[in-house]
Formats: structure tokens, sequence, C-alpha cells
């Protein structure tokens, strides 16, 4: 992982404000090297001074080791430099110093005015030492030589190091900005992908849950017809033939309509191209069974089961227009059910339409399965902006006439009708009537 300027500044090990050891090693050789020129230089200064030798020596090694200072105190260094340039000493702590000036962290016109002193400080000393020398007859050269000598030596002792430091703090700049922002970007990475990881595995449970949804939905109802029927045609198989092969043939019905619905539903989770998605043969509808000896209901049953094993229909999901044939099954299994609806129908969207089928039709099965013979009051409103939809049943009768027939529950099917509903921003609500029997009630809009 990068890190910033900052924290590699903080993560230094080097010894007292130097960040790594090798940098420490840097400055020493450097003031070294600076001292030893100003005590070279510090002998003709004692001279020209009249000052005892060890005195200019002592001053020169005392000024150029001050360029060990050079990171911590940048601004100290090029005033002593300035200070000791009347002493023609302290070149090479001049040209570092300004390098390290100009490539700090400091405002620019703090940079700028000391480069100028700098500037103007060795412009003035040359100046008068060229001159002294054409006095003394030391330089023959014309008059031109002075101010041309002063100038070129002080631009050439000034502006290359001030320029390279400029050069080299803005490279360490826009270093430190790259390793910030690669920081920045890895960190956001690392959030998009952790969000990533959440949105799936939220999605993950999302498709869990609408599939355990659609499975209970289409296994619940059709499952419990079928297990209604069966009872019933367990009890007339020996009393009246003709009603025992209906009941077979409408078990056969419901059998391969949940089968088309889960082949539906199991199709979507298929992660190959679909090639097995036409690999059975569509199998016609199955024609009214007329009226047969009590021998032929096993075969009916058994040809419906059939037939169901090999139907594929891909038709889309429920709608309203199918309520019809589905309160008709439910009255078929001997459900009392009364239909009601209010204004004028219309079509709706298809999550719209299936929504309501599935809410009624799971109110039915969970009427199957609780109040098994009570009464049962289906109620739809069409309205401007929305569909209403109430199912009631009244208190199921007496416990021994209820049917025998004992339906297992999940305790899904309300809470699955709940989320159908919420999920299109609809009001589901449901709970025990005054009567003793159960309400289902939701509003979704449109």
């Amino acid at each position: 992982m990068t890190t910033t300027g900052e924290e590699h500044t903080a993560a230094g090990t080097g010894p007292w404000w130097w960040v790594r050891w090798r940098s420490a090693v840097l400055d020493a050789s450097l003031a070294l090297a600076s001292a030893v020129e100003c005590a070279g230089e510090g002998i003709r200064f004692a001279h020209d001074a009249g000052l005892p030798v060890p005195v200019g020596v002592g001053f020169g090694v005392v000024a150029g080791s001050v360029l060990l200072l050079r990171r911590k105190w940048p601004i100290a260094v090029v005033l002593v430099s300035i200070a000791i340039t009347p002493a023609q000493m302290g070149y090479l702590m001049g040209l570092v110093g300004l390098y390290t000036l100009a490539a700090s962290e400091l405002p620019r016109r703090i940079i700028g005015a000391l480069a100028g002193m700098s500037f103007a400080g060795m412009l003035i000393v040359t100046y008068v030492r060229a001159h002294q020398g054409v006095v003394r007859g030391d330089v023959t050269m014309g008059d031109w030589f002075v101010p041309f000598a002063s100038l070129t030596t002080a631009i050439g002792m000034t502006a290359p190091p001030v320029l390279l430091g400029l050069y080299m703090g803005a490279r360490r700049r826009l270093m430190e900005s790259l390793r910030e922002r690669a920081d920045s970007l890895e960190r956001e990475l690392m959030l998009l992908a952790e969000r990533a990881e959440e949105r799936a595995e939220w999605a993950r449970n999302e498709e869990r849950t609408r599939i355990a949804r659609e499975m209970h939905d289409v296994v619940a109802h059709r499952v419990s017809l079928m297990v209604v029927h069966a009872a019933a045609l367990q009890a007339v198989a020996r009393k009246d033939p003709e009603k025992a092969v209906r009941n077979a043939a409408l078990v056969g019905d419901m059998g391969r309509q949940a089968l088309t619905e889960l082949r539906e539903m199991l199709g979507v989770l298929r992660t190959g191209d679909g090639s097995g998605a036409g690999s059975a043969a569509r199998v016609q509808p199955v024609p009214s069974v007329p009226s047969v000896p009590l021998a032929a209901v096993g075969v009916a049953a058994a040809a419906a089961a059939s037939r169901a094993a090999g139907d594929s229909g891909s038709a889309e999901g429920p709608c309203l227009a199918e309520l019809d044939e589905l309160i008709g099954q439910s009255a078929a299994a001997g459900m009392v059910v009364d239909l009601s609806v209010e204004g004028d129908a219309r079509a709706y969207a298809p999550e719209v339409e299936q929504t309501t089928y599935r809410v009624v039709q799971e109110a039915l099965t969970n009427v199957h399965k609780h109040a098994a013979g009570a009464k049962t009051y289906v109620r739809l409103a069409h309205r401007v902006s929305e569909i209403a939809m109430q199912v009631e049943n009244e208190c199921p009768p007496e416990p021994g006439a209820v049917s025998s027939v004992h339906l297992p529950s999940g305790g899904n099917g309300l809470l699955g009708m709940k989320e159908r509903v919420a999920a299109l921003g609809g009001v589901f609500v449901s709970g025990p009537t005054d009567g003793g029997g159960f309400r289902v009630s939701a509003v979704i809009p449109t």
C-alpha cells in the first residue's frame, strides 16, 4: 500500500530531523566540505583583515558547519551565506542553501526575497573585487569586464540552484499528491468492493426470498386444492364413480398448472442458454372426461399426471383475467366463494396484476388450510390510481363439520403477501374479524 509524504515522514527512522540515515550522512558530508572550504578561505580572510590565522580558520569552520542545518532551517543557512559573502567564503553553502530554500514549502515571496538578497550581495562583492583587480593592474581588460564578470558570477551563483530547487520541490509535491491520490483511490476501491459485496449479498437474499415466495404461492395453492380434491375423491370413489372421475381430472389439471408454473420459475434459474427449454414436446389440453366406470378413475388420474409431466408451457405470469378460474377452482373444491367487483376493469402493469392474483390466491389457500367450509367473500375495487382487494371468510363451521383433511402450513403466506404488496408501494393489512373469521386487505397503487 502506498503512503503519502506526510506518512512517509512520520515513518522515518533517521536521527533528529532527518527522515533517513542517508539524508543525515549526505548533509554531514556537505557540511564537512563546506567547513573545509570556509576554513581554507578563512586563512586569506585572516591575512586581509589582520587577524590571527587560527581565528580565521575557526570562523570558517563554524560558518561552513551551518550547512548541517539546511533541512531544518534553510533560511538561516542562506542568511549566513549572505553574511559571509564579503569575506569571499561560503560559496558551496550558498549554492546548497539556495537549492534547499527553493525546494522547501516556504512561501514564494520569502524564497524570492532571500534569492534577491543573495544575488545582490554576490553582485556587489564580485563587482568590488573585480574593480580592485583592475585598479591594481591584476586585470588588463577593458571597463566592460567588471560589470560583465560581476553580473555573470551573481547569476551563475543564484539562478541555477534556485531554478533546480523550484523544479525539485514541484516534482516532490507532485509525487506526494500522486501518492495521496493513489491512497485515496485504493480506499475508494476497497469501499466500492465492500459495497459491491454487500449489494451482491443483498441481491442474493432478495432473489432467494423472491424464489421462495413464488414457489410457496404456486405449490401451496395448487397442492392444497389437489389434497382437498383427493380427499373428496377418496370419499366418493365407491359411491359416485362419475364424480370421482371429475375430481381426478381436476387433480390432473391442477397438477399440470402447478408443474407449468414451476417450470417457468426453474427456467429462469437455469444457467445455460436455454437449450433444454424445448426438449419436451408440448401436449394438447386434456379433453373433457366422459362418464366412465369406477375402474377408469385410476387410469384417468395416471393419464393426467403423465400429461402434466410432459407439459412445458411457457405462458406469462397470472393476471386478473384468471381470477374467475381461480375462484372456480376453489368453488369446485367445496368452498362457497362470493366475488364482487367495483369500478371499471382495465389493464394494469403485469407486476400489479400478478401481485393482485397472488394475494387472492394465497388468501384462498389459507381459507382451505385453516377455515375449510367457511363462506368466503372476495372483493375487488378498481379505483382511479389504485386497485384494492379484500378476501374475508366467515367463522368456520363446527369442528365436527370441518373436513378431515390436514394441510401443513409454513407460516410464510401472510409474510409473502405483505412483501409482494410492499414491493409495489402498497399497503397490506390482515387480521381476525369480530365474527370469528379472518380478513386480508391490500391496496396497490397503479
